[in-house]
């Protein structure tokens, strides 16, 4: 598994279990199962955002995706 991988588990899974296993999406608020959460930049990269922990969040990956064509 990637790095990148490996952090979007890590981070759902402490989601997880502070919100007793609920992941909310971080784009929508809906829940998200793990097999479709992908990691959101919430400051984007092309903004000046960074790849550390504290900008990083859980989201859909249709989520993910219509937030970038935007």
């Amino acid at each position: 598994m990637s790095q990148l991988g490996l952090t979007r588990d890590k981070i759902y899974k402490t989601v997880a279990r502070q919100l007793h296993g609920v992941v909310p999406c971080w784009v929508c608020g809906q829940p998200v199962a793990h097999a479709d959460a992908t990691l959101e930049h919430i400051l984007p990269l092309s903004q000046g955002g960074n790849s550390h922990l504290e900008n990083l969040a859980i989201s859909h990956g249709t989520c993910n995706r219509q937030r970038h064509t935007q």
